[in-house]
């Protein structure tokens, strides 16, 4: 097949979680023997040429309102641009990521002849600007739906909006639910010099410091498991609006063992999660799947991890001995304690994520890509023979 993988937000000057996915799926399928091209926008302020296998359309811009993600998203495009991409190219299948964000998914797929696949991710619904997109259904998401053949979606959350508002059709009756994946090779494998502390209990956060991420309330509950346990300590990575409000929240209720180590980029990201004996991920809402949860897993390292729907996806089986309601300060405190202290159910967990992460790693997402776009062609096909007839 020749597979064109459209992604919204600059793929070149950012490095996040759609990207990453996009990135990763492209090499699987090339591996597998399909040609495929990203077309993405061109990084804001860059003249340059599109590096090799990427196809740059329309210009970028920042944008964030409201949306559970942040980056720079695709604006200014040029048909006539378009038409000689797609004419020159003639993809089999266009894989549109985040299909509803402007402009770019629009923009090709109204000018496309090929079987069109829509992903979705982020999740919507508990988001203001998410709730706003109901009403873009129409005409705006309405016309995109009409020329998306197959729709794939990392879970259940992130097309909640879509299956509630949106038609009742085959398209959104017959979603194919394709987890994100992660490079298991590389979080399994221990830096050098991860090593656990000898003495203390170490709970690690990693993410943007805002509000929906929950941070908060694990301070709340470290707080109280403190009180009453003298060797556990509290690491938090990442940067955020929230940073100066947590740590004055911090300083001012005198909370011990906390450490902000600022934003970690992905070795170092691996080589905490060794070190920790919890992560802990205390999202209340706004969450469509959680990958970071697939890379703790890898690194051996137990979680607690907030009840939201879309890690509520992940933590299935055994795994939802790690779902706690941030809310609720002190069980989140005692769930805490048992995933630390609790060593027969952390062999239980440890023993159920070892085998569990294993259905993450790329090779088999990437199949579940490929079995779903060939099955786009067909449909694609029946479609263009009924309008015909």
């Amino acid at each position: 097949m020749k597979i064109a993988i459209v992604c919204p937000y600059d793929m070149i000057g950012h490095a996040g979680g759609v990207q990453q996915i996009v990135m990763h799926q492209a090499e699987g399928l090339r591996a597998r023997g399909h040609k495929v091209k990203i077309i993405t926008p061109r990084p804001y302020g860059s003249k340059g040429e599109a590096p090799d296998d990427y196809i740059f359309l329309g210009n970028s811009r920042k944008l964030k309102a409201g949306l559970a993600t942040a980056g720079d998203i695709g604006f200014e495009i040029d048909g006539n641009e378009i038409d000689v991409v797609l004419q020159r190219e003639k993809f089999d299948v266009i894989n549109f990521h985040e299909p509803w964000l402007p402009m770019l998914a629009r923009q090709i797929i109204m000018r496309s002849d090929a079987a069109h696949v829509g992903t979705f991710h982020a999740n919507l619904a508990d988001s203001v600007a998410g709730k706003s997109l109901v009403g873009m259904l129409t005409p705006y998401g309405r016309g995109i739906l009409e020329k998306i053949d197959l729709i794939t979606a990392v879970s259940p959350a992130a097309t909640a909006i879509l299956t509630t508002k949106g038609p009742d059709n085959d398209l959104v009756r017959n979603i194919y639910y394709i987890p994100n994946g992660i490079d298991l090779d590389r979080y399994m494998a221990k830096p050098t010099g991860a090593v656990k502390h000898p003495q203390m209990k170490t709970i690690l956060y990693v993410g943007r410091l805002e509000g929906r991420k929950g941070v908060k309330y694990l301070l709340k509950a470290y707080a109280e498991l403190a009180l009453i346990r003298d060797d556990v300590q509290l690491f938090i990575a990442g940067k955020g609006p929230d940073e100066e409000k947590l740590r004055d929240y911090v300083r001012d209720n005198h909370i011990p063992r906390v450490t902000f180590i600022g934003y970690i980029d992905d070795d170092d990201k691996i080589y905490h999660l060794h070190r920790a004996d919890v992560f802990c991920a205390p999202a209340h809402r706004g969450e469509s799947f959680g990958i970071v949860l697939l890379e703790a897993m890898a690194a051996g390292c137990p979680i607690v991890a907030g009840d939201n729907v879309g890690y509520a996806s992940v933590m299935k089986g055994t795994g939802a001995i790690s779902l706690v309601n941030p809310l609720d300060t002190i069980d989140f405190a005692r769930r805490l304690e048992l995933m630390l202290y609790d060593e027969n159910l952390r062999k239980l967990w440890l023993k159920w994520s070892e085998k569990y992460v294993k259905d993450f790693d790329w090779d088999p997402i990437v199949k579940q890509y490929e079995a779903a776009f060939k099955d786009a062609i067909k449909i694609h096909e029946k479609k263009s023979a009924a309008a015909k007839s």
